[in-house]
């Protein structure tokens, strides 16, 4: 049986929720807070010990300011109010990105909850902000410069200090990577779903984590 260390989720369709329910794509993204919430309880009682959510990737600077200030406006938000029971339930943020590139209320945020929860050892949850996979290749094999290899790049990357995800699940029906985890990917079980964020649930994530459990995995041999 497969033991799941590290399970990555990108989390589609939250601006389509809200239009759908006719309040906005801010909406939307409110309520995949919440979801974002439950999934890292469920993955604490599945014994998950790793999760990352993308975000905000490099790409997503394309949207309209006001849904971007409003994304990092939740952001801040909710680690200004919720940042007591985040410690007291022993999670660890780490953030992967280019955060130097983040406006400064958002990167001071983002900043103190990393330190504030850095001893924690319940779950890790990597929250992928300012996040593209290709650059961060880039930039990783400019760092190993002539020893370059699949070790000296794996070691320069936002990840080095995690194993890479056994599980891919992306909500909101689009089958593609959109630029996330490129590298670290490979030999990921990948799983789409159709249900869009804010519907998604500890019994999806379930079903998913007792169908890999369950999946007899090669990594190229036979």
């Amino acid at each position: 049986m497969n033991k799941v260390n590290h399970v990555a989720f990108i989390m589609d369709g939250n601006g389509r929720w809200g239009k759908k329910r006719n309040k906005g794509r801010n909406y939307g993204h409110f309520k995949g807070v919440e979801v974002v919430k439950k999934i890292v309880k469920k993955s604490v009682k599945f014994k998950i010990p790793i999760v990352t959510f993308y975000v905000f990737s490099t790409e997503n600077w394309k949207r309209p300011k006001s849904e971007i200030n409003f994304l990092f406006k939740l952001i801040i938000d909710y680690f200004n109010q919720e940042i007591k029971k985040v410690i007291l339930n022993g999670i660890r943020i780490n953030i992967i990105g280019k955060t130097t590139k983040l406006p400064k209320k958002i990167k001071h945020s983002l900043k103190k909850v990393c330190e504030l929860t850095k001893k924690n050892s319940n779950i890790i949850v990597n929250l992928a902000i300012n996040y593209g996979s290709k650059n961060e290749i880039i930039e990783a094999a400019k760092k190993a410069k002539r020893n370059l290899s699949e070790k000296t790049i794996k070691q320069n990357l936002f990840t080095s200090n995690s194993p890479d995800p056994d599980i891919l699940i992306r909500t909101g029906g689009h089958k593609r990577l959109s630029n996330f985890m490129l590298w670290q990917l490979a030999y990921t079980e990948i799983y789409f779903i159709d249900k869009l964020w804010p519907d998604f649930n500890g019994r999806d994530l379930k079903k998913i984590v007792d169908n890999f459990k369950k999946t007899k995995r090669n990594f190229g041999a036979i």
